[in-house]
This record gives structure tokens, C-alpha cells and sequence, in this order.
């Protein structure tokens, strides 16, 4: 893969207050620059940084509608009303709705949960869902991670003798729902001092409200932050300010004493007895959970995120783990296909973005294809498959760029669309996708940068191998949990050499195990490049090139680091 680098080298300024910060904080300088990158720019705020606390969590009633949300649950448990749970389908939506009735469970045997069958409900509120609430004498729902778009179905609700509370982080439209409370940092005005929430996010805070207004310890939502930390991480979220400090307790409650469902799909993924990291969250356990409505229903998600019996537990996990190996299947095959199709579009090269429709593709995984086109291609990529005569489907964006505002450009020929700025679902009458592709088309065209469309590495630093130590690596480790905003910082080093030892390796030759040195040093280091054996041969001819890498702990000698090199360069002298 042919990679742009970008490095800006700091300035004057950056490398004065990084060395003063140094003193402070008694850490290598460039460990502070990292600090300062992530605007922390002084040594409590570095502190708070590396030990984040769960009293630095912000005051819920901060939030606009939790006294009259806080207030309704109240009421609902006082007259013993029938409250249910009501959440999407994907991992965020199924955290959320596991988290509020597992923690509301407790108070009242009254309640239920509901989550949309993504065929036949589609996404959010549907008007399905609301019958099933009048059907089953519900007077309080609590939507979680949806809801701040559903005007209508939320107005019938009301009509009926239903109320609403939203808990949502997804953009707002014109028009809000007649609901008795919307929670959702990111609405307009909002005073709530950290937007980034997850959708579980919110029910957290939803409940932690619900706890101080009725006398009951935070310690008691503790064992909670699991589900909180699953979210954050599978919905890709800033892990930063409100949501490091969710994030690193979710994680040592998952490390620590998990709920009885996640400890199951841990055990399921081949995690138990390891650390579990955010990345094991992305790549393991989310697209587990995910599975679920993807290939079935996410109810089976709540189910086994709500089970109380390991057996039974495991049971679930493993029908998720089936699930999951379909997806897979289902995944490549479409991916395939989907690549044919770019590969044979006339024009390619001068368009910005790809629109896809498929009526026979699986509309479970459209929004995974999505994202292997983005990555595939940097561009903006939607695809759309037929639903129930409509075309639906999921687009996926490039750094940096708006692909909800691409999306709100055309909405007049939409039926719905909602999302975040990375990510974003849509319908429309087939009729209109042509016409759909061409505006989508010039909206990007007309907006993205080209450096949008480049594979591009951001370097945080330049070091020299004597830089490289496990005092450095265990100095980025306080750094974790990493996600967007605090990314897993990427160094180069410039003029290094084969030591003479390096070799292909891998079942097909596809990767290369290294021993370097550098041009400053005479330290040799290990390191692995992952999928480029293509620059084997001029690595092998002892000329000097340059690398980008993350410093990893070496798995087969503690206590020595090794580099996971993301890219390498030839030398250019000069």
C-alpha cells in the first residue's frame, strides 16, 4: 500500500513547554509533546490524564430533560407502570438497552425490552414497535440510542397514552419528538459539557441520575461501565474528557469481573485469562454482538447481555459466534462482488465517492462492505440494497470529511437518513438513486480536500533507536485506552539498515520479521511489518531507508520492546 506520510515537525514553542512540563512530570519530553498534542498542557491536567476518575464525571442533571426524564421513571415505578426498554440493533443500542434494564430490573418487575428487527421494523421507532407497547399495556418508554428523529411515531405514542424518553447522541433534525424528555448532548444549545457521548453513554447517565436522585451509591453502577466501555469502543466515539474516564474503568470491569454474558462471549472469542484492550473490543467482541442483528435479531444480543446463568450464557455466545462466522461469509462475498463493480465503473479515477445498489445484497452487512470500499478506495462509499421496494443503506466516510452532511444535501430525495458525521443510514425510492448517486457525487466533489482522499500517516514523532526503551513503552501505555482523539501514537525513525538478519515469514511469504539499525545508535531492534514482503529485496540490498511504527511489548521476550512498522520508505537523500 503506497502511504503518504505527514509529519510536522514541533515548533520552537511546542518543544519549550514539553521540556518545561518534562521537569514537572519527571517523563521523557517526548511523551509530553504527545500530552500537548491532546491539549494538556499542564501537570494536573497531565495527572488527570493517566489516572482518569470516576469523580471527575460530569453531573448528569448537567444534561437538558433529566429532571423531567428523572421525574417520569420515578413516577412510572411509583404506580407501578409498565416501562419498556427500546433500542437499535447494533452494539451501541444493544449496551445501552442491556445497561437501563438490568440497573431499572432491580426496582421494578414491571418491564421489558424491545429492540427493532432490522427487516421488518427498520431503523429506530417504528410504528411496529409502538403497537407492541400499547398491545403490552406500556406507559414509559425509555429509547435508547434512537429516537430524536422519530417525530411521528413518537406523536402517535402519544396519542395512544405513551410516553417517550429519548437518550440519543445521533444529529438532530429541524423538527424534535414530542417526547417528555430528550437527552442528547450533541442537541442544539446543549449545555452539557461533553458532547461525544456513546448511546449507552447516555442511559449511563441516565441512570446516574436516577441513582443520586434516590439516595443510591454510585458504587452501584459500577459493575455497569462494561457495557458503557463495549459501546465506546464498537462505535468508534472520541476516548477522550467524559468518555477516557468511562472507558478505562469499562475496562478494568471487563479485565476484572465482567456480567455474566460478556464474560461468556470473552471466553467465546478466545480472551479468557488475557487483557482485554479496546482493539479486542473492535475486532472481537463488538462484531460478535453486532452479528446478531445483522444475521438474526439484536434482541438475541440483549438476551445474552442480560443472562444471568453462565451456561445459558455460553449457549448465546455461541449462537452469536455462528452468526458472526455467516456474517463473515456473507461480508466477503459481497465485498468481492462490490470490487468487481468499482473496478468496472467508467470514470473512476475523477469521481469522489462510490454509490453501490445491489437488490439481492444482505442488507445485515452493507454497512461492513461500506467500510471495506472506504478503505479500499478513500472515498466516501453508500451502499444500498432493496428492502421492501425501497432501497436502504449504510455509507461510511474518510477522515475528516462530513459524509451526514453529504447525505442532508440530498435529503429531499430521501424517505429517511440519520447518523454521524463518519457514519450514516438512508432509504429512498429506488426510483431515485440515480439521481441520489449524481448529487451525492457533487456534494463531494465540491467539499473534500484532496489530502481526503490519500492514504495518509500521521507521525507524532521522529526518534533515533536510543529513544526506544520499555521506559518509553511503558510511559505510552498510561496513554491507553486508545480510540479516536488519543490515537496509538505512530513514530518514525529515518536512515535505518537491515542488520543482516531480516527475513520473510508467514504462511505465504506475505510478511517480514526485521532486525535494524539506525544511523545514531548501535542498538539493534526487532521489529515485524505486517503484509509487506514487496519491500523485502530492497531492505535485503543494505541501503537505508526510513520506517513508521507503534512500539509494542515484544510477546516472545518480556521486558524487550519491538516495532510493528505501519510503513516503510526508501531513502531519499536530500
Amino acid at each position: 500500500m503506497n502511504n503518504k506520510w505527514n509529519y510536522q515537525p514541533p515548533t520552537d514553542q511546542k518543544i519549550q513547554r514539553a521540556e518545561a512540563l518534562s521537569k514537572e512530570l519527571g517523563i521523557n519530553p517526548a511523551i509530553c509533546r504527545l500530552l500537548l498534542d491532546r491539549g494538556i498542557t499542564t501537570a494536573a491536567e497531565a495527572k488527570r490524564f493517566f489516572r482518569p476518575s470516576l469523580t471527575d464525571l460530569h453531573d448528569p442533571f448537567l444534561m437538558d430533560g433529566m429532571d423531567a426524564a428523572v421525574d417520569r421513571i420515578n413516577q412510572a415505578l411509583g404506580r407501578k407502570e409498565r416501562i419498556l426498554v427500546y433500542g437499535d440493533y447494533d452494539v451501541d443500542g444493544t449496551t445501552a438497552v442491556s445497561l437501563v434494564y438490568r440497573f431499572l430490573q432491580q426496582f421494578t418487575t414491571n418491564i421489558d425490552y424491545y429492540i427493532p428487527n432490522r427487516y421488518n421494523d427498520g431503523y429506530g421507532v417504528s410504528i411496529k414497535g409502538v403497537n407492541y407497547a400499547k398491545e403490552t399495556g406500556v406507559k414509559l418508554v425509555i429509547v435508547l440510542d434512537c429516537g430524536v428523529k422519530a417525530v411521528d411515531e413518537i406523536a402517535y405514542a402519544k396519542e395512544l397514552g405513551i410516553d417517550f424518553i429519548v437518550c440519543d447522541h445521533h444529529v438532530q433534525d429541524d423538527v424534535l419528538p414530542p417526547a417528555v424528555a430528550i437527552l442528547n448532548p450533541k442537541l442544539i444549545g446543549s449545555n452539557y459539557p461533553y458532547p461525544h457521548l456513546s448511546g449507552c453513554g447516555v442511559g449511563f447517565k441516565l441512570m446516574q441520575a436516577f441513582a443520586k436522585d434516590n439516595g443510591i451509591e454510585f458504587s452501584q453502577l459500577i459493575p455497569y461501565l462494561d457495557l458503557v466501555a463495549v459501546s465506546i469502543a464498537s462505535d468508534i466515539v472520541p476516548i477522550m474528557g467524559e468518555n477516557r474516564i468511562l472507558a478505562y474503568h469499562g475496562l478494568r470491569q471487563i479485565n476484572h469481573n465482567p456480567s455474566t454474558g460478556l464474560r461468556a462471549i470473552i471466553e467465546v472469542c478466545g480472551l479468557k485469562d488475557k487483557e482485554v484492550k479496546i482493539n479486542d473490543i473492535i475486532f472481537k467482541i463488538g462484531p460478535r454482538i453486532n452479528a446478531s442483528g445483522r444475521i438474526q435479531t439484536g434482541k438475541e444480543a440483549v438476551d445474552l447481555l442480560t443472562e444471568k446463568d453462565y451456561n445459558r450464557a455460553l449457549e448465546l455466545s455461541n449462537q452469536i459466534n455462528e452468526y458472526n462466522e455467516a456474517r463473515k461469509d456473507l461480508d466477503k462475498t459481497m465485498t468481492e462482488e462490490a470490487n468487481q463493480i468499482v473496478d468496472n465503473l467508467e470514470g473512476l479515477a475523477d469521481k469522489r465517492s462510490i454509490v453501490l445498489y445491489n437488490e439481492d445484497w444482505h442488507r445485515g452487512v452493507i454497512g461492513i462492505v461500506a467500510s471495506r470500499l472506504t478503505e479500499l478506495f478513500y472515498r466516501p462509499s453508500v451502499v444500498l440494497t432493496k428492502t421492501n421496494d425501497m432501497a436502504t443503506g449504510s455509507a461510511r466516510s474518510v477522515a475528516d470529511f462530513d459524509v451526514y452532511k453529504a447525505i442532508e444535501s440530498c435529503r429531499d430525495l430521501l424517505d429517511n437518513f440519520g447518523g454521524h458525521p463518519y457514519a450514516a443510514g438512508l432509504s429512498l425510492k429506488i426510483e431515485n438513486i440515480e439521481e441520489f448517486t449524481r448529487r451525492f457525487e457533487e456534494y463531494v466533489s465540491e467539499n473534500i480536500q484532496p489530502n481526503q482522499t490519500d492514504a495518509i500517516i500521521y507521525i507524532d514523532e521522529e526518534l533515533s533507536f536510543r529513544d526506544v526503551s520499555m521506559k518509553l513503552y511503558n510511559d505510552l501505555k498510561r496513554f491507553e485506552p486508545y480510540g479516536p482523539d488519543n490515537l496509538k501514537p505512530i513514530f518514525c525513525t529515518r536512515q535505518v539498515y537491515d542488520y543482516g538478519t531480516s527475513k520473510v515469514v508467514g504462511h505465504n511469504q506475505e510478511h517480514i520479521k526485521l532486525e535494524l539499525v539506525d544511523n545514531h545508535s548501535n542498538r539493534v531492534i526487532n521489529g515485524i511489518a505486517f503484509g509487506q514482503s514487496s519491500q523485502a529485496r530492497y531492505i535485503k540490498s543494505k541501503q537505508a531507508f526510513d520506517i513508521c511504527y507503534t512500539i509494542e511489548e515484544n510477546s516472545h521476550k518480556r521486558g524487550e520492546v519491538q516495532l510493528f512498522i505501519e510503513s516503510i520508505k526508501p531513502r531519499i537523500e536530500g
